[in-house]
């Protein structure tokens, strides 16, 4: 009992230091970069207009390191996708996951990027259908954050792709410290996610990003009410 007090307190200080260093950076997904790009889109039938409506859209991506582990250990990686729009963008999260029926709904510490990124939890779509979007590169990226310069990635909705993103040369590391993505308030009324569970996001991204003192998204309590209502 005495030995998991003292681990409690333990992980209590541990977390608690992790909060006050991360008063301007970020708490989690700290070591990332980020870098412009193009995503086409050739189309599926799911009641989402950016999965559906074949096109090129241009792209913000930030790949990065849950934890911020050293290179070459393992940590649950992260994948952002911000599609910009004329009137709110997109900011679509996704992070390593298993591979298997159930471990695809999990977060999975990988030590290379050249693996299987999951929603995790499912997004719903305009004819209230709900899917699971996943990412896996299309070509090498390395298993060192630093090297990654350019790169493509292919984006699935329940295993079928619809889409391509490629991207370029990384952008300046005071704009990748600057960007604030909230998939919670960055959605669309077609392609948002659902349950209790991203609910509770939407006040920890808004913390978060006050915290490290970035620009919070736009407030949008319709889209913060549809995903806790499961709408």
């Amino acid at each position: 009992m005495r030995l998991t007090v003292v681990a409690g307190a333990a992980l209590a200080t541990a977390l608690g230091v992790r909060i006050v260093r991360s008063r301007h950076r970020r708490f989690l997904h700290p070591d990332g970069r980020s870098f412009p790009g193009e995503l086409e889109v050739w189309g599926l039938r799911t009641g989402a207009d950016l999965i559906d409506r074949p096109g090129r859209h241009r792209v913000t991506v930030r790949i990065s390191k849950g934890g911020g582990t050293r290179p070459g250990r393992a940590d649950v990686l992260g994948l952002a996708v911000r599609v910009h729009g004329d009137e709110r963008d997109l900011d679509l999260l996704l992070s390593t996951c298993g591979q298997g029926r159930i471990s695809r709904h999990l977060p999975v510490p990988r030590r290379t990027f050249d693996t299987l990124y999951g929603s995790i939890l499912a997004y719903r779509t305009g004819t209230r259908r709900k899917i699971y979007l996943a990412a896996r590169p299309d070509e090498p990226l390395g298993a060192d954050l630093a090297t990654i310069a350019e790169g493509r990635i292919l984006l699935f909705a329940d295993d079928r792709p619809f889409g391509r993103v490629g991207f370029g040369r990384a952008l300046p590391a005071r704009t990748d410290a600057e960007l604030a993505f909230d998939p919670i308030r960055n959605t669309a009324p077609d392609l948002h996610p659902t349950g209790a569970i991203h609910g509770t996001r939407a006040l920890a991204y808004r913390l978060s990003q006050r915290w490290r003192g970035a620009r919070p998204a736009d407030p949008a309590p319709g889209a913060v009410e549809r995903t806790a209502a499961q709408r």
